[in-house]
């Protein structure tokens, strides 16, 4: 009798598949297409986690921007006023504190602009 690879072999394949459940046609079918569209996923998860850090701190800039100038300043100038005054508060919490506290953000701005 033959002695074969048969039951790793098939374990590699049901993993691999497995993993392109939820593809859309032969990708998530054929072993061949599901290998392929599953690499080109990871491959871009990982990139995707990076672009996402850049996403949300762009948001988080257009959302301070839009409130510090209904107050009257620029973005630049509150922040450059800010890093002048020493204020250690992050982008993201500018920005909750401009979307969640409109008066503590009134009060960040003038502290901006005094320095």
């Amino acid at each position: 009798m033959r002695a074969t690879n048969a039951p790793a072999s098939r374990e590699r394949r049901r993993r691999r598949l497995e993993l392109a459940k939820g593809f859309r046609g032969a990708r998530s079918k054929l072993f061949r297409q599901a290998t392929e569209a599953v690499d080109r996923a990871m491959r871009l998860s990982t990139e995707h986690r990076k672009l996402k850090k850049r996403d949300f701190r762009q948001l988080w800039i257009a959302r301070i921007n839009a409130a510090a100038r209904q107050q009257g300043i620029s973005y630049s100038k509150l922040m450059a006023g800010l890093i002048k005054a020493n204020v250690e508060l992050n982008r993201k919490m500018l920005s909750e504190i401009a979307i969640r506290d409109p008066e503590g953000f009134k009060t960040i701005v003038e502290i901006a602009k005094n320095a």
